[in-house]
């Protein structure tokens, strides 16, 4: 869950809690706060894993390591077509982005090496 800090306080994830617990029941919006919640299939599970493995940024952080080393050592069986090619070029644009700005603030961050042209995996 996120920390949302206010001044001269200490982390008040606990009045969020508390606030999406008791709003389940009335709905999302008190006065002009507006609270979403997403649709969840099962949100106990979803608010388990969020408070005891990983918030949803170091899941998708996680995974997009994988993708990296994954797509460092792929080789395709056939020729990629446009739309697999174009697919690959805006995830790296996007692992890009977000490795900037980790490193930015100075956390690790894998990086597709610019070495692996996903072109010549096309067809030309």
């Amino acid at each position: 869950m996120a920390t949302f800090k206010l001044p001269l306080s200490g982390d008040v994830t606990q009045f969020f809690r508390l606030f999406s617990t008791n709003l389940t029941a009335l709905g999302s919006q008190i006065g002009l706060i507006n609270i979403n919640l997403g649709q969840s299939k099962a949100p106990e599970v979803e608010q388990e894993v969020l408070e005891n493995v990983a918030s949803y940024g170091t899941q998708i952080g996680r995974i997009s390591d994988a993708l990296v080393v994954l797509l460092t050592h792929f080789r395709p069986e056939r020729e990629l077509d446009t739309d697999e090619l174009r697919a690959l070029d805006r995830l790296r644009a996007m692992l890009d982005d977000i490795a900037d700005i980790k490193e930015r603030h100075r956390r690790r961050a894998l990086r597709i090496p610019d070495r692996l042209d996903f072109g010549r995996w096309g067809r030309s």
